[in-house]
């Protein structure tokens, strides 16, 4: 048995859940709506502020979508109630970001600067030029932001510079031996 499925998501007065006929969890709180759709193998049913998510049997598919559900249930509760962040750190000579818009503009040691669009549902702040703060509701649009804008100039060990997470630790190589 699954052991994160047989757990019930707990949510509280302020969030509004519901279950479609086509199998999808629908999650409001305020301004945000995450929907999760789910396979066939699972439902979800809703009893007293917990959400159960229950397999149709116990089949090798059903029992391995049981617990993947579950957290995705979760993280679409947590995204509206909380929402979800990721941090960046530019980490060079002139390396800084800006934004105008719905455009984040940053400036990575290439010939030119790099705009990036803001895509919906997703917040973007700088802070002292070199930090930049996703957020959003969804924890998997916040994830491919920042690996897309992680992207655009990786971390490299020999000096250390490029685009990393604030909470990522690159390991340093030596450059090479002046002599023996």
């Amino acid at each position: 048995m699954s052991r994160i499925g047989k757990y019930p998501v707990e949510f509280d007065s302020k969030v509004n859940v519901n279950i479609t006929g086509n199998n999808e969890v629908v999650v409001k709180a305020g301004n945000n709506t995450l929907t999760v759709a789910m396979r066939p193998e699972v439902k979800a049913r809703i009893e007293d502020n917990k959400i159960f998510i229950e397999r149709k049997d116990d089949s090798q598919k059903a029992r391995s979508l049981h617990g993947l559900y579950r957290s995705l249930v979760q993280n679409a509760v947590t995204g509206v109630t909380e929402g979800f962040t990721k941090s960046l750190i530019l980490n060079g000579v002139g390396y800084r970001a800006s934004t105008s818009g719905k455009t984040l503009e940053l400036s990575l040691g290439y010939s030119h600067p790099i705009k990036f669009p803001i895509p919906d549902g997703i917040d973007i702040k700088v802070e002292k030029q070199t930090t930049v703060i996703i957020t959003g509701a969804s924890k998997e649009l916040v994830g491919q932001v920042a690996a897309k804008i992680r992207n655009f100039r990786p971390p490299e060990p020999f000096l250390g510079k490029g685009v990393r997470y604030s909470d990522e630790v690159i390991r340093r190589k030596e450059g090479k031996s002046a002599g023996k």
